[in-house]
Formats: C-alpha cells, structure tokens, sequence
C-alpha cells in the first residue's frame, strides 16, 4: 500500500466496545476513539454514536475530507450490500443496512468486512503476516473468530463470511457454543469459555484460588495457572489442548506459512502459544507442521480498524483480494 493513498475513516461495531479511527496508507491509526457499545440501545442508537465517534475522529485527526469508510463487525452480514444480518454479538440487530448508512452519514462510499477477517488482512499488510503468502489468523476474545489469506489473498468464502475458524470442532458433543452446535472450539478457547468453566467448577465446590473472585475471567484463570494453582491449571490445559487441536487440524488443510493469534486471551503470551506450537509440531502432517510458524499478533487492540481502513483502501483503488 502506497503511502500516498488517502486517509480513510475505520470504525469497529464490537459486542461491548466500538472504535473509531483515520488509517493512512502505511496502515497508521490517526485520531484514535473508543467508547462502549451498550448493545441494549439497540442498531439506531448504537449506530448514531459510532457515527458520532468516527466524526470526533475526523476532527482530531485533522483529516479534512476521507476517501471511504470502512466498517468491521462481526457476522453473519453481507459484504456485498452492506448488510448486517444476524450477528451472536449483537441481538437483534437483523438486517441493518450499516454500510447504506454510513455512506449516506458521511457523504462517501462505504464497506463493511468481518471483523476477523479484516483483521486478517490488517495483520497480512501491516503486521505479523507481512510479506506471507498463505496465512491464518485467529482472534482468541470474547469469542474465536478468524480469517485467512490464500495465495495471496483475502479469502472470504462464496456468501462473503468464510474463515468462522472458532467453528471447528474440538470435541463432539461437548459444550454447547453459540453457533447452536456443541464442542466448537469457541465453546473451550475463548475468553468467555474460559471464565464460565472456572466459574462452573468454582460452583461445584472445586476448590481453588480463584473462589476470592467474585466473577474470575479467563486473565484470572491464567494468572492462577502460572501460580500453580491445580484448578486454574486444569481450565488452562483443557484451552490450550483444544486450541492446538484445532491449530493442527488447520495447518494440515491449508499448510501456511504462519498461524498469527491475536484477542485478548493471548496476552497470556507464551503460556498460551507455546502448547499450542508444540501440538502443531507434534501433530501435524510433517510437510505441514515444518512449513508453518505461530506467532502473535503484531496489531494490538486497533486490528480491526487497520484491517476495515485496508479494506476501505481497497475499495477506493479498485483492488479487488487481499
């Protein structure tokens, strides 16, 4: 991406938090915003103080006119027409024209991507998978979700939401996930999995460490695994088995370059990477498991405004993959 590429307005519709920001050629946020979703509002609502945060973004940028607007959220939605359709993390948000309306709010052409997949692509153009030619990305967080660049480019799948890596099953007939199925691997590895296994055996009487905290989340889980406590040790294993399961069983069928993680749950950092290296180098498919490295991601909290401002990027100069 060429530095000279006009700025673009970015804007993040998360299930507890939205973002606003200017993103510039070299992929740089500018004007930085962030604010809580409060989901409950309800689209209108939610949607009139995003645009309100992408305007204050605007300003503090200094960015005098945008090119696009890019917009990532969560699916199912459609990229085409811009629709939201039915996404977990928003209920009753059933086809909201997001894109329609942030064209018509900003005077500007509008595109909305998955939020994880944009975040692929924000992590393969500026980040951790620079210079890759096939690589996945997971976002390890509230939920899992993930995306993946194939050859080169974007893959989003034939209806425009392909790479639901967190939908891979772990454990049939497991624990029941939010997709309506049991045993993905979203229902064990992520942050809100993580938390309610902990509180779960808190509440049949499992003693541990974690019983002081009201509410422990999966930051408090992994603390008291490194602590050496048995309880926190075992939810923690349990992750990282299925997380690696399910890194192994990717990395056979699509054989990447790289696995970039990214979410909140890897701020654990090596405690949760290194199994989950070692399950890829142990179980894969040998071809596989020594072509592809696992590595965190490099983009931080603002991955997904990178990833929508690239692909807004992309809508102004015509390109069409990643």
């Amino acid at each position: 991406m060429e530095h000279d590429v006009p700025p673009v307005l970015s804007l993040d519709i998360g299930g507890t938090k939205l973002a606003a920001g200017i993103v510039t050629g070299d992929g740089l946020i500018h004007g930085w915003q962030l604010a809580p979703t409060r989901r409950e509002e309800g689209p209108r609502r939610v949607l009139s103080r995003l645009f309100d945060l992408g305007r204050k973004a605007v300003a503090e940028a200094g960015a005098p006119e945008v090119a696009a607007v890019g917009i990532s959220c969560g699916g199912p939605l459609d990229t085409a027409t811009g629709v939201v359709q039915c996404p977990p993390h928003l209920p009753g948000w059933i086809d909201v024209p997001v894109g329609a309306l942030a064209a018509e709010a900003f005077g500007v052409p509008a595109v909305i991507e998955n939020d994880a997949t944009a975040a692929a692509l924000g992590e393969h153009r500026y980040g951790a998978g620079r210079g890759t030619s096939t690589m996945l990305y997971l976002t390890i967080s509230t939920g899992v979700g993930g995306g993946s660049v194939i050859g080169g480019r974007l893959h989003r799948g034939a209806a425009g939401n392909g790479g639901e890596l967190g939908h891979v099953m772990v454990r049939p007939g497991g624990r029941p996930c939010t997709c309506g199925r049991n045993g993905c691997l979203e229902a064990y590895a992520s942050g809100t999995a993580i938390a309610e296994r902990a509180r779960e055996a808190l509440a049949a009487g499992r003693p541990s460490s974690l019983s002081s905290l009201d509410l422990p989340t999966a930051e408090d889980v992994s603390r008291a695994a490194e602590a050496g406590d048995p309880l926190a040790a075992e939810i923690w294993d349990e992750t990282t088995w299925a997380l690696g399961s399910a890194v192994t069983d990717l990395v056979n069928a699509f054989e990447p370059e790289l696995v970039v993680l990214g979410g909140g749950v890897t701020r654990s950092g090596a405690r949760l990477l290194d199994p989950v290296a070692a399950a890829v180098a142990r179980d894969a498919m040998p071809p596989a498991a020594r072509a592809a490295r696992i590595e965190p991601a490099r983009l931080g909290t603002g991955v997904c405004v990178v990833g929508a401002g690239a692909v807004a990027h992309d809508l102004v100069s015509g390109k069409t993959d990643g």
